[in-house]
């Protein structure tokens, strides 16, 4: 495993800047928790701000659409990064807009009256939207329409962050996950493991969508190497693993863990996209709370994979934890955690 206190090393054994003080929002989450705990493993005054407070780790409540709540808690940071967002594929367009846009607005205005020097938007592969060429790079244009909203949203939060940067309000960096995963990851472990014990599991088009994992730690190291390296400001950076693979492929891992054989069931993408409607709609009319609306089908039918080249160019970026070793780690956290018997 890596060393949690060692920063990553740059293209030709350039170091990243280690910042005083960093200020995170969404520091409770899977990855604001993960990053937050390797930058204090190097020593640096760590901060933040989520729904919940952490004392013990000097997080404060608040959310993106109030910063007068948090923002005094921000002051003297030199380094902001916006983690936060909007975590949902069914949301109405209004919350959207509310926190992964404006929110992201009142991020800049936060990180700029306290003084801080560099800001680091998280952004996500999702603003290309679900049809992109295979090897998509950062040059490929966002999704817009009505589709994806969730993709949109980070589309039109990149803008407000590249609009900051190209005024002079503050020196910005833009980082595109791709689809993390890694002990403590909800979204990709936790959560399609119990639809693969209850048999429900459901995937589109046989599970030939492009799906594009980057392990934990290596999204930390690039992250850190964008948030560090002068060269990163201005710029957005995809950060990923070697390669996609087949959605099929790395959710038969969740239907093995679950004591299945084979692959989880599928449907056609328009047939999928039918039912997981019908489902949400009657999940909303009953008042229960249910991610599995007809974008979730979108995303798991995506195209193409992604380009890491830039990263690996500019900031010297290389994944180290093959797809093998990182669900390994990922399945002894689930039976460590009681998920797994």
């Amino acid at each position: 495993m890596m060393d949690p206190a060692a920063m990553p090393i740059g293209v030709d054994g350039q170091m990243p800047g280690r910042p005083a003080s960093v200020f995170i929002t969404g520091a409770n989450g899977f990855i604001g928790r993960a990053l937050a705990q390797r930058y204090c493993a190097l020593g640096v005054e760590v901060r933040g701000m989520d729904l919940q407070a952490d004392a013990a780790s000097n997080v404060v409540a608040g959310d993106l659409t109030r910063p007068q709540g948090w923002a005094e808690h921000a002051q003297g940071c030199e380094l902001f990064i916006n983690t936060a967002a909007l975590v949902s594929l069914v949301a109405p367009w209004q919350k959207y807009r509310e926190v992964s846009v404006r929110g992201v607005r009142n991020c800049l205005d936060v990180a700029i009256a306290a003084g801080a020097r560099r800001f680091v938007q998280f952004s996500s592969i999702a603003a290309l939207g679900w049809q992109y060429p295979d090897e998509a790079d950062e040059r490929c244009d966002v999704v817009i329409g009505e589709q994806y909203r969730y993709g949109v949203a980070k589309g039109a939060s990149e803008h407000l962050v590249l609009a900051a940067h190209a005024a002079g309000e503050i020196a910005c960096t833009i980082v595109r996950p791709g689809d993390v995963y890694g002990p403590g990851s909800r979204a990709w472990l936790s959560e399609p493991l119990k639809l693969a014990k209850a048999g429900m599991l459901l995937l589109p088009d046989e599970g030939r969508g492009r799906w594009t994992p980057v392990y934990i730690e290596d999204l930390l190291d690039g992250v850190m190497l964008a948030a560090g390296l002068p060269q990163a400001i201005g710029h957005i950076f995809h950060i990923s693993s070697q390669s996609s693979v087949s959605v099929a492929e790395f959710f038969a891992n969740h239907w093995r863990w679950a004591g299945r054989k084979g692959t989880p069931p599928s449907l056609p993408l328009w047939l999928a996209v039918v039912v997981t409607r019908l489902l949400w709609g009657g999940n909303r009319l009953l008042q229960r709370d249910n991610e599995a609306g007809p974008d979730v089908m979108y995303m798991l039918a995506r195209s193409g994979g992604i380009s890491i080249d830039k990263a690996r160019r500019v900031l010297g970026y290389q994944p180290k934890i093959s797809l093998e070793q990182g669900l390994r780690h990922s399945e002894t956290w689930l039976r460590e955690t009681g998920q797994l018997s």
